[in-house]
């Protein structure tokens, strides 16, 4: 993972490979600057503050002043943007990276599953392999026999369960189990990639003491400033299902504000790897999401034969390049390439969900000035570029909301301190009280609207997906698999043992029979829940638009600048915003909740005919 990355100079590293950064210097100066200065004028009101005759809301401006310490420490603990890797990384399991801010140092936190967990994965991996009858499912003794391996070693497969548990990996295995967590930190990043490999990698050419198969998670931290705020999630590959359908990889896939699709150039525009592992997982990433947008990344860009791609690929209507032939070829498979890909992504479904930036990038060619690339068209720059915008944007959201929160204290203070008297405040409170429950109202009318559309839209759902139930199912559990491979037993068979799910390399399909079951009311809704609950553009009547328009200030209200109207009119302002922003979030998590939540359903009441397909496979098995 962290050859996706930007490299960094460490001590141990000679001075010619050191790389320049980024030079964020005068972004953070401005946005440190105005934190600073707003922080000494809280800092001075919180110590000189004083409002005659109101000790209640003195104490309330007190209050104030303290959550805004407390929000300003609370930054470092801010939700960070999460962008997920497709690609063939090489990593056997899901992947967190983000910056280590602390020291220089690499850090890794990796999870191991329980012993139970363990045990009984590795009963149910034995009894894949012990199945000989014609419903034997060739993926499923597949993965059994790569992580058994994995583990034990060449030919462990073959072993009993007895005979496993003897081995003297065993021990090694056992004692990570109990670790329940380990902790690795070096200040190389060789040695820490050396260290950390046995855990997120498998060799089919070494096997043995490879631990990917009892790995829960791993969260790796490394020193880079460009990952201030930002958290890679590496996606594995299509290979194991169970790893696939985890819920630790759905959760992290649904908070991806970005996704970034790797491929070589040699192979990007015909790969169809990571596009269909996209393709099955698009609803995570949209309505059960957040995402936004795709950076497909081309990488080896500096890879390529001068004169084959002349012969082959060079358009016969242009005059071919007679110097600086390899840089030219270069350039100009990268456009071809671009070309290739933005035409596929216009054709496809993914262009109403997202945004689509494409880079043609060479790590190589970055560090080696002799490649005969110039910095730019490497790409690398550009990439930069996207971390250093996120990074500086949410500085300026970070700063932008702690100086209105302390504008919306100064207004508040100015407030008081205005000569009116009791029954002017009275007045001024009743008003507000009646604006708040004209526009909550409002509101609740516009919400209640919405749900009564969707509603409407999925109990059509409802009745379709009842009076389809029996073809859709059947359009999984017996498809018009290519090749002639198949055979019902064995797909049902599949589809039990991990809840309705599996991923067949074999077909190349993706088989998902609670989602296949839902497909009716999901297709329903969609539009509608589209229009409602949008990721990046404005439809008219989102939620988010509605809580946007919301405020019991009336905007035809001008109030003299010295009045305590007016100052009570941008504190209240700068409260709503905060609110405002706070329930976004909330409708965010919220929509991921709703959609999910028809597949979960039929996958809670389907779980126990599950379970009984698996009892009885057992049974047969063991007979």
């Amino acid at each position: 993972m962290t050859s996706h990355g930007t490299k960094r100079k460490h001590s141990n590293e000679p001075s010619g490979s050191s790389t320049k950064r980024p030079d964020n210097s005068s972004q953070e100066l401005g946005t440190d600057l105005i934190m600073k200065q707003t922080k000494d004028v809280i800092k001075k009101i919180k110590q000189n503050i004083a409002v005659q005759d109101s000790t209640d809301l003195k104490t309330y401006i007190i209050d104030q002043i303290s959550n805004m310490d407390m929000m300003n420490k609370s930054n470092t603990n801010r939700k960070k943007v999460t962008i997920g890797i497709f690609g063939r990384s090489g990593e056997a399991i899901t992947t967190q990276v983000e910056g280590n801010l602390s020291d220089s140092d690499y850090t890794a936190e990796i999870e191991f599953i329980s012993e139970q967990e363990w045990d009984s994965q590795l009963r149910d991996l034995l009894l894949d392999l012990s199945d000989k009858t014609e419903d034997k499912n060739d993926d499923m003794t597949k993965i059994a026999i790569e992580k058994i391996t994995a583990l034990y070693g060449a030919n462990a497969y073959k072993k009993t369960l007895e005979e496993l548990k003897k081995d003297a990996k065993s021990a090694k295995i056992a004692e990570l189990l109990l670790m329940k967590k380990k902790e690795i930190s070096n200040a190389n990043s060789s040695n820490f990639a050396k260290e950390i490999s046995k855990f997120i990698q498998h060799s089919r050419s070494n096997p043995g003491n490879w631990y990917w198969p009892i790995v829960k998670s791993v969260s790796i931290k490394i020193p880079n400033p460009l990952l201030e705020h930002i958290v890679f999630v590496d996606i594995p590959g299509t290979g194991d299902c169970n790893k696939t359908r985890d819920s630790l990889w759905k959760s992290k896939l649904g908070e991806c504000s970005m996704v970034w699709i790797i491929s070589a150039i040699n192979r990007g525009t015909t790969d169809e790897d990571p596009w269909e592992i996209l393709k099955h997982c698009v609803c995570y990433m949209t309505q059960a999401g957040e995402c936004k947008s795709i950076n497909f990344i081309f990488t080896k860009t500096d890879d390529i034969d001068p004169e084959e791609y002349i012969r082959n690929e060079w358009p016969s209507e242009e005059e071919k390049p007679d110097k600086y032939l390899k840089t030219a070829c270069i350039r100009k498979r990268n456009i071809c390439s671009k070309e290739t890909v933005r035409e596929s992504f216009e054709n496809s479904k993914l262009k109403k969900k997202m945004a689509l930036n494409i880079f043609t990038v060479s790590t190589r060619a970055f560090f080696d000035k002799t490649l005969c690339l110039e910095h730019s068209d490497t790409e690398i720059p550009k990439l930069q570029d996207v971390l250093k915008n996120l990074n500086n944007s949410i500085n300026k959201d970070l700063a932008r909301d702690y100086v209105n929160e302390a504008k919306g204290i100064l207004s508040l203070i100015k407030s008081v301190q205005s000569e009116t008297g009791n029954v002017v405040q009275t007045g001024v409170h009743n008003k507000l009280e009646q604006n708040l429950c004209k526009a909550l109202e409002k509101l609740g009318w516009q919400f209640d609207m919405l749900c009564c559309v969707l509603e409407k839209c999925l109990s059509d759902g409802v009745e379709e997906s009842e009076r389809l139930c029996l073809t859709s199912a059947c359009s999984i559990i017996s498809p018009n698999l290519p090749h002639g491979k198949g055979g019902f037993h064995k797909i049902l068979k599949a589809l039990c043992k991990n809840d309705g799910y599996h991923w067949s390399n074999a077909w190349g399909i993706d088989l998902d029979l609670n989602m296949v079951l839902a497909q009716h009311m999901h297709k329903n809704i969609e539009e509608e829940f589209d229009s409602i609950f949008p990721v990046h553009y404005k439809t008219g009547k989102s939620v988010q638009e509605q809580i946007e328009k919301f405020s019991i200030i009336q905007s035809d209200c001008e109030h003299p600048r010295a009045s305590m109207f007016y100052h009570i009119d941008n504190f209240i302002k700068r409260e709503e915003i905060k609110l405002k922003m706070e329930l976004k979030r909330q409708v965010i998590e919220r929509k991921k909740e709703i959609y999910l939540s028809i597949t979960n359903t039929i996958k809670d009441a389907m779980v126990p005919s599950y379970a009984s397909k698996r009892s009885l496979t057992i049974y047969r098995l063991s007979d």
